[in-house]
């Protein structure tokens, strides 16, 4: 049988069939359509004095007011969110829960060579305390621990793959399949091989996630107020001021989780730009659709490609399918009327359906998207301004469900000043290659794009223009 080319821009499946697919599918995230969705909390109003102030509402902003808790039960902690918690990419997300702090061993390798040990010790402490922590306060967030399948859906994949299997040997977590070995963790005529991890990443319900975390700061005393945003920060002799629409509140500290948002800081605005990402999802699939394609585990699946999709499922037997079109939109701004891109929508379901076409017939019931905050380095960095009265962590790049509680720690860390293993790491130490501003940005991300979509095509070659920016120290390997 010949195995057809896998994706690209053309749709190949008849126009009439996508239109069907997603004629009933709502613009909205799935995750956020649910009852158990909390009510607003109340907007700040009027000026209060605080020891820390936590401005953002999504996962990193939560793990810091959280965490600030357990660390001192005495400390006064306000967290800030302009809308509302898990609004943005917190409740947008596929869910995927990963150890890595560098989004991959060959970006890690790139960028931090030297505290790879370090590092790797770091993010398996870190993965395991965000389960215990979902333990501990009892946060029914989803929580699965069901392994990952990465496929292969070109022929020059398929070494990399086996070299990634044999890396692995003797650890046991990775287990090389093809044929019908592959077949019985899933069955598409896309697949050429597969390994399967049956241990290193979990799965959770992203907007549940965000508002256990809320109510666990909550019950430690966290004061959260949402259609809040901060305005501006004006440094005092011992500490900072906060302004918002409706009152200023003073604090001793700052930690700005804002993430993909302009920073408050306006000397680290040109290290992250909002990239978004698009999902679709499906209907509830019945076991006999879910046996007709092989997929009758619980792990989550993605292949290897630079533009890469991810799939998993849901409580309900649903499947998310995302990924693949990474989009800057020109002038760099995060708007609501980019969540919604026809275009990809039906890009997304002509590779869903050439990807599985036994589901030909199936309807997508929501589809969204949301903005990244992309850097340079592909990870995260942190920092501290203003004399040390106000930390920063942003530039998490798609990678933001466990590393964002890194993040908060190592933000606390440094507004104490305390010398960690977590402050002494590069992420914490310097800034990634700046993005240059509009209207420059746009052409530059765009050509870049097309050079990575030219390297999925050259059999995963790197052009002239990808290895000039590797000298640079900017990568797209993950």
């Amino acid at each position: 049988m010949t195995v057809p080319t896998a994706y690209g821009h053309d749709l190949r499946t008849p126009r009439a069939i996508v239109d069907a697919a997603l004629s009933d599918a709502a613009p909205r995230p799935f995750w956020l359509d649910d009852p158990s969705r909390p009510e607003p909390r109340p907007t700040l109003r009027g000026d209060r004095e605080t020891d820390l102030v936590v401005i953002g509402g999504g996962y990193c902003g939560l793990w810091t007011a959280l965490i600030a808790k357990e660390r001192d039960p005495q400390r006064r902690v306000i967290l800030l969110e302009g809308q509302r918690i898990a609004w943005s990419a917190s409740g947008r997300n596929g869910g995927f829960v990963e150890p890595s702090l560098t989004h991959g061993p060959e970006n890690g390798e790139l960028h931090f060579a030297d505290e790879i040990p370090e590092i790797t010790k770091l993010e398996t402490e870190n993965f395991e305390a965000l389960a215990a922590t979902l333990t501990r306060y009892g946060i029914d967030a989803e929580w699965e621990e069901t392994g990952i399948l990465t496929v292969a859906t070109e022929p020059h994949q398929i070494s990399w793959l086996e070299e990634a299997a044999a890396d692995d040997s003797g650890h046991g977590h990775a287990e090389y399949l093809t044929g019908a070995a592959l077949a019985t963790k899933a069955s598409s005529p896309l697949f050429r091989a597969g390994v399967f991890a049956a241990s290193g990443a979990a799965y959770v319900h992203p907007a549940k996630l965000a508002w256990g975390l809320a109510a666990a700061a909550e019950g430690l005393g966290v004061e959260i107020h949402e259609h809040t945003p901060a305005s501006g920060l004006t440094t005092t002799a011992d500490g900072v001021v906060v302004s918002t629409p409706h009152g200023e509140v003073r604090a001793a500290r700052v930690a700005l989780a804002t993430n993909v948002f302009p920073s408050l800081l306006p000397s680290r605005r040109l290290f992250t730009v909002p990239v978004y990402d698009y999902v679709l999802m499906t209907e509830p699939l019945t076991a006999e659709q879910l046996e007709s394609i092989g997929w009758t585990g619980r792990h989550g699946i993605t292949d290897s490609s630079r533009e890469f999709h991810y799939y998993r499922k849901t409580a309900d037997d649903r499947i998310l399918f995302g990924g693949y079109d990474a989009v800057y939109h020109r002038g760099g701004r995060v708007r609501r009327s980019q969540d919604q891109r026809p275009e990809t929508f039906r890009r997304l379901a002509d590779h869903f359906l050439l990807t599985f076409p036994q589901l030909t017939g199936i309807r997508f019931t929501h589809t969204w998207g949301g903005a990244i905050d992309m850097s340079t380095q592909l990870v995260a960095f942190h920092g501290v301004a203003k004399g040390g009265k106000v930390a920063y962590s942003a530039g998490y790049t798609g990678l933001g469900v466990a590393a964002t509680r890194f993040g908060a720690e190592t933000m606390l860390d440094l507004l104490v000043g305390a010398d960690t293993p977590r402050t002494r790491l590069k992420m914490a130490r310097r800034l990634p290659v700046p993005i240059p501003p509009e209207p420059f940005a746009y052409p530059l991300i765009q050509t870049m794009r097309h050079a990575v979509a030219a390297s999925d095509a050259n059999g995963g070659k790197d052009g002239p223009l990808l290895k000039l920016a590797g000298l640079f120290g900017v990568g797209f390997d993950s």
